[in-house]
């Protein structure tokens, strides 16, 4: 039975089994051989043999943004209307079958946005380019999962499951979990705070899965057992995204305010370019960027080139920053001399 056989076999197991007391701890160990099923699906091949074709582009600007959606959605569309790159749009699918970068000026700072190809449903699983897509996506400061309007929340749902299968986490924080292996000693488990979806028998179970026999856990906040198995596997990407449900000029005006009181929600039209410009607004708040401004003394600020950091920098940041660009600028100056 081969990987895919076994995912499905424990998707269909944990979806039969009834949720409470008595099936916790068999639900916990198979979200733990689940969980290790897909990260041996998700690593590289170790077999000789011609490597495929990728499409990554090198991280430029201040921040990245990864667009993702399936295909038909308005992605290529909206990156031609953000930026000066012409990226083709057509009525069919997949018009899109590499990545296309895009650079959107606002506030003064350089934002990378990345148009990706299209992805389907098994994406995960390798369909179509969807390893390449997510691969993509996990380096970006920000995601934009482009919708179509006219499609309800199914698509949002399909794709942050597929995205979830993959180790990327949405809209939430890095569980505050204090997980460390040991050589000896057996397990120490503590808790700061009452923990109730996590027993120490559970926590053990699920370690020794993972072949973990020694360890030191300690519980900061009421964990569930899937953000435990988080911890322990270590390579969860937790960020940022921005639900944009693109052709609201197609529906009733009754669903597109349903659809933009959800959370983490934007309603645009890009062919009869809605409400970009509060899309913009909300880009900036969830990449937290700031503008830093400087002055010569005796002179006035210079408000033409600010520079752009994350929110929380502190002085030390913008000197080290500075410093770069000057040790750079030299670099620069010296070559043009020389030749």
């Amino acid at each position: 039975m081969g990987i895919l056989e076994k995912i499905a076999e424990i998707e269909r197991e944990i979806s039969r089994t009834q949720k409470n007391k008595a099936t916790e701890y068999h639900l916990g160990l198979l979200k733990a051989k689940l969980a290790k099923y897909r990260a041996q699906l998700l690593e590289p091949s170790k077999s000789a043999g011609a490597k495929g074709e990728g499409f990554d582009v090198m991280k430029s600007g201040d921040a990245r943004v990864a667009l993702i959606g399936f295909p038909s959605v308005g992605k290529s569309t909206f990156l031609s209307l953000m930026t000066s790159t012409e990226s083709e749009a057509a009525s069919y699918e997949f018009t899109t079958l590499t990545c296309i970068p895009g650079v959107i000026e606002y506030k003064g700072a350089n934002i990378q946005l990345l148009d990706l190809p299209g992805i389907i449903e098994g994406a995960a699983q390798g369909k179509g380019r969807g390893r390449q897509v997510i691969a993509v996506a996990r380096t970006a400061d920000v995601v934009i999962m482009m919708l179509d309007a006219t499609k309800g929340d199914v698509q949002r749902e399909l794709l942050e499951k597929e995205l979830e299968s993959v180790g990327i986490r949405l809209n939430r924080f890095k569980p505050n979990i204090y997980f460390k292996a040991k050589k000896g000693g057996g397990l120490s488990f503590n808790s700061t705070v009452p923990v109730t979806h996590c027993s120490e028998k559970l926590v053990q179970l699920i370690l020794h899965e993972y072949k973990i026999f020694n360890a030191e856990v300690l519980f900061r906040e009421d964990c569930t057992p899937d953000e435990f198995i988080d911890v322990i596997v270590g390579n969860r990407v937790y960020m940022p995204c921005l639900y944009v449900y693109n052709k609201v000029d197609q529906i009733s005006i009754e669903e597109v305010d349903r659809l933009a009181r959800q959370p983490n929600s934007v309603v645009i039209s890009c062919g009869m370019k809605l409400n970009l410009d509060y899309l913009l607004e909300q880009l900036w708040e969830y990449l937290a960027l700031i503008c830093l401004y400087t002055k010569k003394r005796g002179e006035r600020p210079d408000f033409s080139d600010p520079i752009i950091m994350r929110k929380g920098a502190t002085v030390e940041h913008v000197v080290g920053l500075c410093g770069v660009i000057s040790i750079l600028t030299f670099i620069y100056l010296l070559i043009i001399t020389l030749y």
